[in-house]
């Protein structure tokens, strides 16, 4: 048996550079289903059809859960009421769905009509859970009317979308107003994700050579851009459905390697007038900036492998509040520049070093500690499983890393 899909009713509206024809065909392939246009001759009864009016901009989402199960249809919420805007159905079926699917405005109609027997109803809300492990965030599901009125709305969305939840303070923070209109400059301009992570590479590349001769503030300038070129690459690649497996090891690579090789650099750079700093040798104090990294990231590793597959940081509240100033790239580079702003760039090391030791030393134990709560009490758990976005009294932790229902239905405040 074989899924295959058919997309009704074009909108005129693009969406970062996206037709809504052009996006749907997009996520079906990521999905590994492919458009009946092209295959009509090989449909046979056994096969399924996954019907889509693409005058209604879909979550990623939808489209992954819908592919799993037949005999439903799928509704969105309007002004009107509920209206049937998706299906996947038997091809016998097909005929008789699509019939009820486009209708010229189905936002004008008061009934959806009668459905054929069997089938089942079902909403964004009904058939997608709210937590998203990937991106570490509870985000409820968007189905939404494609208009021209709603555009930059709905531009915001998808951009807010792709957004992961539980990150640094400056990626959270500082990066997503201007990642939004640099993102936009590269989608309507043809700039691949890959383009942008290629520019990371030599920013990153250049601030291991400016740090090693001891340019920091010029070294910082470029460190800093690759960090908010890290930020664009991935936000692009999802708003475009532009992703693959090599621009995720290619993004992720560069992420993981230079950090440590920048500390290295930056130290290497004072040995000629420090051979301490605050009673601590330069070998010491590199020695334990990189082991420090090195051991906050198998315990990230050992966590989602055996633990939780969702990670560390999502397990329970103080990790993920942790992961906001955890000693990573930007919480570094933090350090870095106010120390040097005060013409300390040996104590900006000294700060980094401690602050990448005692953030270790915390995943260590939290390691350490989630191997024995599943011995006592068994596997464990996300604390965003347990979090009600529609809830008006979500503490203040929660309200930041988890999107309320009416902001994803992209509703105005």
């Amino acid at each position: 048996m074989s899924i295959y899909a058919k997309i009704l009713q074009e909108s005129p509206v693009r969406l970062w550079g996206l037709s809504s024809h052009e996006r749907l065909e997009r996520m079906l392939a990521k999905a590994g289903v492919s458009t009946l246009e092209e295959n009509a001759h090989s449909v046979n009864g056994n096969d399924t059809i996954l019907l889509l009016r693409s005058d209604f901009l879909y979550d990623q989402r939808i489209i992954e859960n819908i592919i799993e199960v037949d005999g439903i249809i799928l509704e969105a919420s309007t002004s009107q009421g509920p209206k049937p805007v998706a299906a996947h159905v038997s091809a016998d079926m097909a005929d008789s769905v699509e019939a009820l699917l486009s209708i010229e405005n189905p936002l004008d109609e008061d009934e959806p009509g009668e459905y054929p027997a069997g089938l089942r109803r079902e909403s964004a809300r009904t058939l997608v859970p709210v937590y998203q492990k990937k991106l570490r965030k509870i985000d409820p599901p968007y189905l939404l009317p494609i208009t021209e009125e709603k555009r930059r709305k709905l531009e915001k969305r998808l951009f807010a979308g792709s957004y992961k939840g539980v990150t640094d303070l400056v990626t959270k923070w500082l990066w997503p107003l201007p990642a939004q209109w640099v993102t936009g400059i590269c989608a309507r301009n043809g700039i691949s994700p890959n383009h942008v992570t290629s520019l990371s590479l030599v920013l990153s590349l250049l601030a291991l050579f400016q740090f090693y001769q001891g340019a920091y503030a010029w070294g910082l300038v470029s460190a800093w851009l690759m960090t908010f070129l890290d930020t664009v690459d991935g936000k692009l690649a999802r708003v475009t459905i532009n992703y693959s497996p090599f621009g995720n090891i290619f993004d992720h690579g560069i992420d993981l390697i230079f950090p440590p090789l920048w500390y290295v650099a930056w130290g290497m750079s004072l040995q000629a007038t420090h051979t301490t700093i605050l009673g601590l040798s330069m070998a010491w104090i590199l020695w334990l900036t990189v082991a420090g990294y090195i051991v906050g990231r198998l315990c990230e590793a050992i966590f989602i492998r055996i633990l939780e597959p969702s990670g560390l940081f999502c397990w329970q509240p103080v990790d993920s509040c942790f992961r906001l100033i955890t000693g990573r790239r930007n919480p570094n580079l933090v350090l870095f520049t106010v120390c040097l702003f005060f013409g300390r760039a040996d104590i900006g090391l000294f700060a980094v070093c401690m602050w990448t030791v005692l953030s270790s030393l915390f995943l260590t134990h939290r390691l350490i500690y989630g191997f024995q709560v599943r011995a006592q009490s068994g596997p464990l758990r996300s604390w965003f499983l347990d979090v009600d976005p529609a809830n008006d009294q979500l503490s203040v932790f929660q309200r930041w890393f988890c999107q309320r229902p009416d902001i994803a239905a992209g509703e105005d405040h």
